[in-house]
């Protein structure tokens, strides 16, 4: 059907697109009769895809990446895709507006996106809110990716991340820290040794801190009266570092005890593309998604998982728009993965269809 109504979808602008597709997500699941027909069609079970990482149950290793859905107004419906997990935001403290539309731009000969959306959000107690009201699509794993207001300097960028962490420590399974994005001025500067092992420690002391016993509450995966759990907290990174910028990642993550790392974001970079340099240039600034980011993200996730003693925990994402490319992340040593521009191009059965091919290996 996806296929049928892309072409359709393709003459929309970007933005627009997202939010119809999304809206005929709802509208279907909601018919009597064609919503049970599309869940099972689209939905996927078998033992075999279920992972333990970070401590946390996942029903399949594949996820939602951050980006599509950063206010929680659809994770309910995106569950129906057979998802194993679902990460929300990147949210910020207070709402933003985000950056000048248009932002999303669709490269179709080379199966990419750029984005420069900017954080654009409601604002964390909306996202809050929305969990808070709606709860858990069943064992789906929830995430948290949180981040900073554009207007905060980075030099008081740690009581943006502490707060959003405080925010949703109770609703949500895992954090991840993003630091990466293009999008947002002076970001990118975060990723230094000293100021992201600064962020992390303090983000760990105040997990610590939440995890104490005696703070009895309904944790996200328990029961009324369970004491809360110290979360995972994830790092996402950029896959423009250098093999050097990558080792100090490796000392960061040894130093703060987190987790695990996302590899990764979206790139600066433009080559190689199919795509007509004038096309490129005259869409400007901005993330660059998709089949072509592929490769690099690829080679950053073996070089962690190598120079880590293949003991680092890592959710890989970039260029995943088929089961071979899933595959061949988690053979660079990814534990998880996660999609969102190859959904853009191969539609809501690329989920079905990559977690069919890992039981079928």
């Amino acid at each position: 059907m996806y296929q049928v109504l892309k072409p359709l979808l393709f003459r929309l602008e970007p933005e627009r697109a997202h939010h119809l597709t999304v809206r005929g997500l709802a509208a279907t699941l909601a018919t009597p009769g064609l919503g049970q027909v599309f869940r099972s069609t689209y939905r996927f079970t078998d033992p075999a895809l279920h992972r333990e990482v970070f401590g946390l149950p996942f029903a399949n290793p594949v996820g939602l990446a951050a980006g599509f859905d950063k206010d929680g107004k659809y994770y309910r419906n995106m569950a129906s895709l057979g998802f194993g997990f679902l990460e929300l935001g990147t949210v910020t403290p207070r709402p933003q507006v985000g950056n000048p539309q248009p932002r999303l731009f669709r490269l179709p000969l080379d199966r990419a996106l750029i984005n420069r959306m900017g954080f654009n959000n409601e604002g964390v107690d909306a996202l809050a809110r929305r969990l808070a009201e709606q709860g858990r699509p069943g064992q789906t794993i929830l995430g948290g990716n949180i981040g900073k207001n554009k207007d905060t300097p980075n030099e008081a960028a740690t009581a943006d991340y502490l707060h959003c962490f405080e925010r949703l420590f109770a609703l949500v399974d895992y954090f991840v820290v993003n630091v990466s994005s293009p999008n947002t001025p002076n970001l990118r500067e975060l990723q230094d040794r000293a100021p992201l092992t600064a962020l992390l420690t303090t983000l760990q002391e105040r997990n610590e801190q939440l995890a104490r016993p005696g703070v009895v509450a309904q944790a996200p995966l328990g029961q009324p009266g369970t004491l809360w759990q110290r979360k995972p907290i994830l790092l996402k990174i950029a896959p423009d570092l250098t093999e050097g910028q990558l080792d100090d990642i490796l000392q960061i993550v040894a130093d703060t005890g987190i987790a695990g790392i996302i590899a990764t974001n979206t790139t600066i970079a433009r080559e190689p593309l199919q795509t007509a340099a004038t096309t490129v240039a005259a869409i400007g600034a901005g993330g660059l998604s998709g089949a072509p980011v592929r490769q690099r993200s690829t080679g950053v996730i073996r070089y962690l998982y190598e120079n880590s003693g293949r003991q680092l925990d890592i959710i890989g994402v970039g260029g995943i728009d088929g089961p071979a490319a899933a595959q061949e992340k988690l053979a660079a040593g990814a534990r998880l993965i996660q999609v969102y521009s190859g959904m853009v191009y191969a539609g809501p059965g690329l989920v079905r269809d990559i977690k069919r091919s890992l039981v079928s290996r």
